[in-house]
């Protein structure tokens, strides 16, 4: 009678531990955007919520929280409760620019959040002025050899600015940075000639490349891409180590447990596949991705040495 008493709290005990998630998700999702409605990113995001809660039968709810490059979002998934129902959808900026740059970073993107999918990698390319007599990546760089300190290359952010310094850092170029406040405002100069050149997502140059008014050289995603596919790769063009990319992804508070990782990764990742799906990220110049947790991670980490040197290279200081 002992024993059987004994393997009935056992069992009572197991069956409400909470390491034990075969009810999950038992309530709604919530997953945090530090995009306002409308943003590529928020259009991402709202897609892959949609078909999760189909998948999972209970609401993935999107809630946006804008503001301080994303920090405002970032700090709110990484202080929840690492239950899986409070997850975050960032990239880039969030993950490596505000680690990066800021003096006094209000969160570790390792050790405050764990990765578990990345979602979709944006459509990047490095585009010139047709004035300029480079077809090819080399001859940009022969050119700019010839040429120290006469090039001007616009940025309308800070991955722009990254790839534009990491390029110059591999292959010892001298050119001339005009910063601008998105990348909408820095096209009009391009356009006239008084910047040449610019890296910037597809949404944006890729019209302009179809119409002839700027010429593509490279894209920075690792295959060619949907929206310009003549187009080479870096890695195709002769400068691989060119790592700078623009990404997004979903990530969890630190101590999310690995179960709940691992069933958030692996719908997610069914979510991508789906032809539907495809369309609708291509129709905003994504290309899906699809990674396991720890790819992700691996991801993540190799970004941030990057991110940090190419800061380096940009002679950039923590604000």
């Amino acid at each position: 009678m002992r024993a059987l008493i004994v393997a009935c709290a056992c069992a009572i005990t197991f069956a409400q531990s909470p390491d034990t998630h075969a009810a999950y998700p038992a309530k709604p999702i919530h997953l945090i955007v530090p995009f306002p409605p409308g943003a590529t990113a928020d259009t991402a995001a709202r897609t892959v919520a949609q078909h999760l809660s189909e998948t999972f039968s209970q609401p993935v709810i999107v809630e946006n929280k804008p503001g301080a490059d994303g920090a405002i979002a970032a700090t709110f998934v990484a202080r929840a409760a690492p239950d899986g129902y409070t997850i975050l959808l960032a990239g880039n900026t969030q993950m490596l620019g505000v680690p990066v740059l800021r003096k006094d970073p209000p969160y570790d993107p390792v050790h405050d959040f764990v990765p578990i999918a990345l979602l979709a990698k944006y459509a990047f390319f490095l585009v010139v002025h047709p004035s300029l007599p480079a077809r090819t990546l080399s001859e940009l760089m022969e050119y700019a050899r010839a040429h120290p300190g006469k090039l001007n290359y616009a940025s309308g952010n800070v991955n722009g600015m990254l790839a534009a310094a990491q390029l110059m850092s591999l292959r010892g170029l001298n050119m001339v940075h005009v910063p601008y406040k998105g990348e909408p405002l820095a096209i009009p100069d391009l356009l006239d000639g008084r910047v040449q050149m610019i890296f910037a997502t597809g949404a944006i140059v890729a019209p302009l490349v179809k119409e002839r008014k700027l010429r593509a050289l490279v894209t920075l995603l690792p295959q060619r891409s949907f929206l310009l596919p003549d187009v080479p790769t870096v890695s195709e063009a002769g400068v691989p180590e060119l790592s700078i990319v623009i990404w997004s992804g979903l990530f969890g508070p630190a101590r999310t447990p690995a179960d709940i990782v691992e069933s958030l990764s692996r719908e997610t990742d069914a979510v991508l596949r789906k032809p539907q799906v495809r369309q609708q990220f291509e129709k905003q110049g994504l290309e899906p991705s699809y990674s396991t947790p720890g790819e992700f991670s691996a991801f993540l980490k190799q970004q941030l040495v990057d991110w940090a040197n190419a800061a380096h290279s940009a002679g950039l200081k923590r604000e």
